[in-house]
């Protein structure tokens, strides 16, 4: 059986995009007005969409519920599978005291806490972001700032704000491969872009945090510390996004910013060191109270967590790991069975065992109980203890990527972003926010690009815009809804023991997230109609280079030779000096 695909229903724009429009504003109504749980709005918005897809836009019951089954189990895996052992690997250290060795080698730069929100949630945040993404940066850095003090509600939000200025670049620069696939436009262009966009964003985002944890007077004192931190990762974010392409802006701007900021805080501090109204104030930088090599032993699971992320994301090394354990399976009855403009949508679920990036985070995490020292048991008390504090999150993560499979397939993210391609001149403003709204309903910056930025491409080119600039602007817009979707909310309170307080958070972010997408739009249309010299030049013909070449076996193979071999070592290390160094 096979069902064509009708966008418009209705006969009127207008009306099909209010009636694909009906999930949405019950998803908004819920967290905002009716401090719903978030796992109880997520599955009344997947429930509502596929009302909407049967009886407003004549999707088949049957072919509507098994568009939710993919979601959900994209939903499960591979997502969940990463935020499992992230938060594992933070528990574990919880449980044999090693956290409280991290915390203290933190204090000993600072005991401020919007210095440690920058290094932390900010710089380190970026750094897992552009080796892993997928919700790990928000999971593990929340997780964190909670083990150093913070109030939930500041942690989560913190985090999710933080993760706009590296997702367009996450996962080894994902998001912009496909859009290049998707769009037709060369990876490079898109990647040079955004690249003269986000940075602009990157820079604000650590002014922004401090105000946001201590208050604008207190916010602005540290200015100095905030420019540096922002400036050094927007400019190697810019440099290496216009020279370099994609895949390593991130990893090299956090990188850069770590150490910017970590000399920077050796000559400068703020004058008083500020900490929240409910701790009992500043002592004062800590004294480190452990050894270099029990410091670096209490580190050792989040550097092995960083190598084997960033190895998962060469593409070589996933060919490789795909090749013994990638298994793709059609979806029964929905496969091909949903025609889109002539074709059939493949309904196809990949289970990648090895190559998934919450793979590599479970190796870390095996790796970590030796490096902490923990029995078996205790292990094994911590995973169950991490599996039933995330059992809510995970009905919302999956509920939300059922719903937002359930708008492709019907037809009603079309409706949605036809409306949106409506919009004439306006449209490169109007751009991010298509973008924005494709990361509320996914999740996914990736996700996004992969259902709008064909859609971009095709209306830019319409009302005679580069269409580099929307694409781009998808991409970038899109970042600035990561910190209000449900999946990024759903993992925030699970990292910080809010599970059930999605609405507040989501209150929290949401007009931050609305200020910084009309930003973008903003950017977006001066760079399409005032300064077009700021648009790369390029050609059309070499998007197909945007896949790139997967590498031969044997360099995937040496590569993860050399990552096993870079696990065992700091393992040895830092059993064997992880007790008799000194400082």
């Amino acid at each position: 059986m096979t069902w064509i695909q009708d966008s418009n229903p209705a006969g009127n724009a207008y009306l099909s995009a209010f009636l694909a429009s009906i999930p949405l504003l019950f998803l908004f109504w819920a967290l905002t007005s009716k401090r719903i749980k978030g796992h109880w709005a997520a599955l009344g918005t997947l429930l509502l969409a596929v009302l909407v897809a049967v009886a407003g836009y004549g999707m088949p019951a049957t072919l509507s519920l098994l568009a939710a089954l993919d979601g959900a189990l994209f939903g499960l895996w591979p997502i969940s599978w990463i935020i499992i052992h992230a938060l594992f690997i933070y528990n574990l250290s919880v449980k044999t005291g090693q956290f409280e060795i991290i915390k203290n080698s933190l204090a000993a730069i600072t005991d401020d806490r919007r210095m440690q929100a920058l290094l932390v949630a900010f710089s380190f945040g970026a750094f897992i972001e552009g080796c892993a993404g997928f919700g790990a940066p928000v999971a593990i850095t929340a997780a964190i700032l909670i083990g150093l003090g913070f109030r939930p509600i500041y942690a989560a939000g913190i985090c999710l704000l933080s993760n706009t200025a590296p997702v367009a670049f996450g996962s080894i620069g994902i998001p912009i491969l496909v859009a290049s696939q998707v769009s037709g436009i060369d990876a490079l262009a898109i990647s040079q872009m955004a690249g003269r966009t986000l940075p602009f964003i990157s820079i604000l985002i650590p002014f922004y945090i401090v105000i946001l944890v201590s208050g604008w007077k207190k916010g602005l004192e540290v200015w100095p510390a905030a420019l540096v931190c922002g400036a050094s990762f927007a400019l190697t974010q810019g440099l290496v996004a216009n020279f370099m392409g994609p895949m390593l802006p991130d990893i090299l701007s956090s990188v850069a910013s770590i150490f910017c900021l970590t000399l920077f805080l050796r000559v400068w501090h703020p004058r008083k060191s500020w900490t929240f109204d409910h701790e009992a104030g500043a002592a004062g930088k800590a004294k480190l109270a452990y050894t270099r090599g029990q410091i670096f032993r209490a580190w050792a699971p989040y550097v092995v967590l960083t190598v084997l992320v960033a190895a998962w994301g060469v593409k070589p090394v996933k060919a490789v790991l795909d090749h013994f354990s990638l298994i793709n399976i059609p979806i029964p009855g929905l496969h091909e069975a949903v025609i889109r403009d002539g074709q059939p949508m493949p309904a196809v679920y990949p289970f990648n065992l090895l190559s998934a990036a919450g793979t590599a985070v479970f190796f870390a995490g095996l790796v970590s109980i030796v490096l902490m020292g923990a029995s078996l048991s205790t292990a094994l008390r911590v995973f169950l203890t991490t599996i039933r504090s995330v059992r809510w999150p995970l009905v919302t993560i999956s509920a939300i990527l059922g719903f937002a499979y359930v708008m492709n397939f019907a037809g009603m993210a079309g409706a949605l972003g036809g409306l949106f391609a409506n919009t004439g001149v306006l449209f490169p403003f109007f751009s991010a926010f298509l973008g924005w709204l494709g990361v509320f309903m996914t999740g996914s910056d990736t996700s996004a690009n992969a259902l709008f930025g064909k859609l971009q491409e095709v209306t830019a080119t319409k009302v005679g815009v580069d269409p580099v600039i929307t694409v781009a602007a998808n991409s970038v817009g899109g970042v600035c809804g990561k910190m209000i979707s449900p999946q990024s909310l759903a993992v925030a309170t699970a990292a910080v023991g809010l599970v059930g307080h999605e609405s507040e958070i989501f209150r929290f972010t949401i007009k931050h997230s609305l200020i910084l997408t009309t930003l973008v739009g903003i950017m977006a249309c001066l760079q399409a109609y005032v300064f077009t010299w700021m648009v790369p030049v390029y050609q059309k013909s070499a998007a197909a280079a945007a896949a790139g070449q997967a590498g031969s076996s044997a360099s995937g193979l040496a590569c993860l030779a050399a990552t096993a071999g870079t696990v065992i070592l700091i393992t040895a290390m830092s059993r064997m000096i992880g007790k008799s160094a000194r400082p």
